[in-house]
């Protein structure tokens, strides 16, 4: 394999620093970027210096707020300047994260602004591919606790698909070594299950007795889901 320089953009997140050790440990010229490395992706700051000569961007930063309106100020603000000074550095392919069915939900906000985030990257003429991941399995003990409802867990009537988080670092990696999509690629763990049965698993794993209760009218961090809203395409 052809040894490459690649930016990784939130390099010190979940997904970002097994992406950097992946990237690595494959014998490219990694620059593992973020705000603790001196690069600001608001203001700008430190990103003509951690692009420059740069094969590959890869994008797994996140907002560090989820309200409404500071997410969509982040990825407006944070995507329009990568891309911009992406572009005055010659990288030949820019790498984001997203998440499976982003499009498809528009009362939450945090997706509202993934799909801007997606939109600006895609009109902005730079070879892309948008990776488009499942839930983390790591993040489902935070999704149960987000439906408790005083006694009661109240999930909707509908399909998750946990997906872990190596896996997911695993098929970034594999998309920033292959050349653009100009497109998007969805991944998703291994099984398709209710919300029901993931708040379960995840409450008798913690010995927690709370009963579940499946409501049509539970929301997902302020979206009403389609049964496979969440899931990948068959």
């Amino acid at each position: 394999m052809v040894s490459m320089k690649i930016t990784v953009i939130g390099a010190s997140g979940l997904i970002g620093t097994k992406v950097v050790d992946l990237l690595t440990a494959e014998g490219h010229d990694v620059v593992a970027a973020s705000r603790g490395s001196g690069v600001d992706v608001l203001t700008g700051s430190g990103l003509a210096e951690a692009l420059s000569g740069a094969d590959v961007l890869v994008d797994v930063v996140n907002s560090p707020s989820f309200e409404d309106d500071p997410v969509m100020e982040f990825f407006k603000k944070s995507t329009s300047n990568l891309v911009v000074v992406a572009a005055r550095a010659g990288v030949g392919h820019y790498v984001a994260l997203s998440i499976v069915g982003v499009d498809g939900l528009p009362d939450s906000g945090y997706m509202r602004a993934k799909v801007v985030q997606e939109k600006i990257i895609t009109e902005s003429g730079l070879p892309y591919t948008i990776v488009r991941a499942t839930q983390f399995a790591e993040f489902t003990d935070a999704i149960t606790d987000s439906m408790a409802d005083d006694d009661q867990v109240r999930v909707p009537d509908a399909l998750i698909q946990p997906i872990a988080a190596d896996d997911v670092a695993r098929d970034v990696a594999r998309a920033a070594v292959a050349d653009p999509l100009n497109g998007v690629v969805n991944i998703g763990g291994p099984q398709k299950i209710s919300f029901e049965q993931m708040a379960r698993d995840t409450l008798a794993r913690r010995n927690d007795d709370t009963t579940v209760v499946v409501d049509p009218e539970a929301q997902y961090f302020g979206a009403k889901l389609a049964e496979r809203s969440l899931v990948t395409p068959d």
